[in-house]
C-alpha cells in the first residue's frame, strides 16, 4: 500500500512589528487632569456669575427687587417681616437729607467710594466704617451680611457698576426702601407707620433724623424711644440735612 504522504504544515506568521500592545491606563490617569478642568469650567463659572449680577444690576435699574437675602432669612427667622415698598416721589424729602447726612455726606460726589473717608478709617485704625450709601445698597440687595473678605470683594466688584447703571436717585431710593429700621422692620414705608404712626410722606425732620439716627444699628437703638445719645445724633444729622440742601450737595437726587 501507498504511504500517505503528510502536508507540510504552514508556518505561524509572525506577529507585526508595527502592532504593539497599548500600555495599560493608570487608575490615577485623572489627576493631571483634574487642574486643566477646574481651571476651564471655573472661568466659565465666574463669567456667567458675572452676567447673571450684570443682567440683575440692570433690571434692577427699572424694576423694584421684590426681596433681599437678608429680608428671606429674616422672614424665615421671624416668620413675618414688615415691608412697604415706596417710590422716592412718596416719601417725604427730608427722609433722603437725613440718609445722606447720616450715611454719606459725599454721596453725590463720589463714583461708589468714599475715598477720603477710607484714608480716614486706615488713619483711625478700623475702628470707624466708610461704606457708602452705594455699597451698603449693593451689600443688602446683592450679597450677604457678615464680614468677610468674599463679601467685601464681591462688593468693591459691584459697586462701580450699580453706579454706572443706576442714577444716584434710584440707588437711594433702594437703599430706603430695603434698609432695616428696627428686627423684622425694613424700608422707610414700614418704618415710619411703625414709630410714628404716620406715612412715609409725612414724616417731619425731626421724625426723619431719628430715623437715620438708630443706623446702622437698629436694633440695638429705638427711634420710637430714643437714648439721650440718639437725640443728639439725630439734632446734629437735622443740622447736616441743612448743610447738603444749602451747599448743593443734594442735587444728585433732588436735582
Amino acid at each position: 500500500m501507498a504511504k500517505a504522504v503528510k502536508k507540510p504544515q504552514k508556518r505561524a506568521k509572525p506577529a507585526s512589528k508595527t502592532r504593539q500592545e497599548k500600555p495599560k491606563r493608570s487608575i490615577f490617569w485623572w489627576i493631571g487632569v483634574v487642574p486643566y478642568l477646574a481651571v476651564r469650567w471655573g472661568w466659565r463659572l465666574a463669567i456667567a456669575i458675572a452676567l447673571f449680577i450684570l443682567t440683575v444690576v440692570v433690571l434692577y435699574a427699572f424694576v423694584n427687587p421684590p426681596t433681599t437675602a437678608y429680608i428671606f432669612s429674616e422672614n424665615w427667622r421671624l416668620e413675618e417681616t414688615r415691608r412697604d415698598w415706596r417710590d422716592f416721589e412718596t416719601i417725604s424729602p427730608h427722609m433722603a437729607h437725613a440718609i445722606v447726612a447720616a450715611e454719606d455726606a459725599n454721596f453725590c460726589n463720589h463714583w461708589g467710594f468714599d475715598m477720603a473717608a477710607i484714608r480716614d478709617a486706615l488713619e483711625d485704625g478700623g475702628g470707624r466704617g466708610a461704606s457708602t450709601i452705594s455699597q451698603q445698597t449693593v451689600k443688602n440687595v446683592f450679597l450677604w451680611h457678615g464680614r468677610n473678605w468674599t463679601r467685601k470683594a464681591l462688593e468693591a466688584a459691584i459697586t462701580p457698576v450699580v453706579e454706572t447703571v443706576w442714577t444716584k436717585r434710584r440707588i437711594l431710593e433702594v437703599y430706603m426702601n430695603v434698609a432695616e429700621f428696627d428686627e423684622g422692620v425694613f424700608g422707610v414705608g414700614a418704618a415710619a407707620p411703625w414709630y410714628f404712626g404716620v406715612d412715609a410722606k409725612d414724616l417731619s425732620m425731626r421724625q426723619a433724623s431719628l430715623l437715620a439716627a438708630i443706623l446702622p444699628n437698629p436694633k440695638g437703638r429705638s427711634a420710637k424711644r430714643p437714648s439721650a445719645y440718639i437725640q443728639k445724633r439725630a439734632r446734629s444729622i437735622a443740622a447736616g440735612a441743612a448743610t447738603i440742601r444749602a451747599d448743593g450737595r443734594n442735587q444728585c437726587f433732588e436735582g
